[in-house]
């Protein structure tokens, strides 16, 4: 799935590591969950979505634009976060949504309360990520759905290979790592289902790719990346876990920058994804 462009771009425009995030939609980060949405959907039409992890809520809103008549929670751990989503969707004209602040590990709701319960890019990052899928199981109705989609960061290509990427692809990996996640979250999803209480039976596993190769796409996935690494979150972290200096980081932008002009540059990974029927 190539991403090249936004959603939408509602007030307060974002910095470009938004931007990277909130090219995200339902179609592009959850088709494997659509066709059970929409079968879902054609029997209850006032189906409730929980979205976990929701951040800036560019997947949330979609995913209400696909509901008109359900009604969508988006929550994320970050409450800086929020007022972000909430300009989504009031800019994109939603009223069947709203966005609340809580951990993926409790869940500030009722057994069973929603229809389906999703996460995006969110157990990669966390340690005990079957506790995260036994919490989403809790909060989910009977017959309902949980679904996840994560990025399987060992299996990603970039071209062309330059000296300073690959540098940042060894630093993104002990991020991840260091703050108890795993790199390798796509090929795992299964074994957490699993682990989670769930029997085989019940899962679907399935795979895609996500790319940046237009353009338009490349200077995104740059744009945030060089924010980072100059400035950003990432760059305070690999600073305090010493994974690496200022000037590695600069390096690694210009790289990034160099890379977004190349007419035969890409990057690509698989994402693992699956659908837990309950």
């Amino acid at each position: 799935m190539e991403h090249d462009q936004s959603p939408g771009e509602p007030p307060n425009h974002p910095p470009a590591q938004a931007t990277l995030h909130e090219i995200r939609t339902a179609e592009t980060s959850a088709a494997h969950l659509l066709p059970k949405l929409h079968s879902m959907k054609e029997f209850n039409p006032h189906l409730t979505l929980l979205d976990v992890g929701c951040g800036s809520g560019t997947i949330s809103v979609s995913f209400a634009k696909l509901l008109p008549d359900g009604y969508i929670t988006g929550i994320d751990v970050n409450p800086k976060i929020l007022p972000r989503a909430q300009a989504v969707a009031e800019t994109a004209g939603i009223k069947n949504i709203e966005f609340k602040q809580g951990s993926i590990f409790q869940l500030p709701f009722a057994d069973e309360t929603f229809d389906i319960t999703y996460c995006h890019q969110v157990l990669i990052h966390i340690g005990s990520p079957w506790d995260a899928l036994r919490e989403m199981l809790r909060v989910t109705k009977r017959s309902g759905v949980i679904a996840a989609r994560e990025g399987d960061y060992e299996t990603e290509c970039i071209w062309p290979e330059l000296p300073e990427l690959v540098k940042f692809h060894k630093l993104m990996a002990g991020l991840m790592r260091s703050g108890g996640g795993a790199p390798a979250a796509g090929r795992q999803l299964l074994s957490w289902a699993l682990r989670a209480g769930v029997e085989r039976r019940q899962v679907t596993l399935s795979y895609s790719t996500s790319s940046y190769n237009t353009p338009g796409g490349r200077k995104i996935c740059s744009q945030g990346l060089c924010e980072q690494l100059r400035g950003g979150g990432l760059r305070e972290k690999a600073l305090k876990f010493g994974l690496g200096t200022e000037n590695e980081f600069e390096e690694m932008a210009q790289a990034w920058e160099e890379w977004a002009e190349k007419e035969d540059a890409m990057l690509a990974m698989l994402q693992g994804e699956i659908l837990i029927q309950k």
